[in-house]
C-alpha cells in the first residue's frame, strides 16, 4: 500500500495499492504518478533509484560492510526520520480500522472503495481536529 499525504495537514491525497503481494517502488513504478517537480518526496529506504524518476526525493543512506555511514550521514538518516514520522503516524491511524492491518477476505473490487471511505472519514477526523 501506498500513500501521498501532506506532512504539515496531515490529510490524504491519493492512495495506491495492488492484489497480492509487490514492493512498494514496484507499486510507484507501476502507478506512474506524476508528481510536480517542486513536490519532495521523502521515502524509505526501500525506495532506491526514486531520483532517477523524482529529481526532489529524499531517501536515507544505506550502509554497507565497506563503508559505514559517517556521523553526517547517521545525522541526515535521523532527521529524515524525524519529518517521516508523520506518515508512520497517519498508516498506524488508518490501521485502526481492521481491513488495513489484517488479511483482507471480502472481495477484491470492493477494497479500493472501502479504502477510499477509510481515507475520507480520517480526513474529516483531522479537518474537525484542526
Amino acid at each position: 500500500m501506498q500513500i501521498i499525504a501532506d506532512i504539515k495537514t496531515k490529510i490524504i491525497y491519493a492512495a495506491n495499492f495492488c492484489t497480492g503481494r509487490r514492493h512498494d517502488f514496484r507499486l510507484f513504478k507501476e502507478s506512474e504518478i506524476k508528481l510536480p517537480p517542486h513536490v519532495q518526496i521523502l521515502a524509505d529506504s526501500g525506495y532506491q533509484g526514486i531520483a532517477d524518476i523524482h529529481s526532489n526525493s529524499i531517501i536515507p543512506e544505506k550502509k554497507t560492510k565497506m563503508k559505514p555511514l559517517t556521523e553526517k550521514q547517521k545525522q541526515s538518516n535521523r532527521d529524515l526520520a524525524k519529518r517521516r514520522v508523520v506518515i508512520e503516524h497517519i498508516f498506524g491511524k488508518l490501521k485502526i480500522f481492521r481491513i488495513l492491518s489484517d488479511r483482507y477476505r471480502n472481495r477484491r473490487k470492493r477494497f479500493g472503495l472501502r479504502f477510499t471511505l477509510i481515507a475520507a472519514i480520517y480526513n474529516i477526523e483531522i479537518k474537525s481536529s484542526s
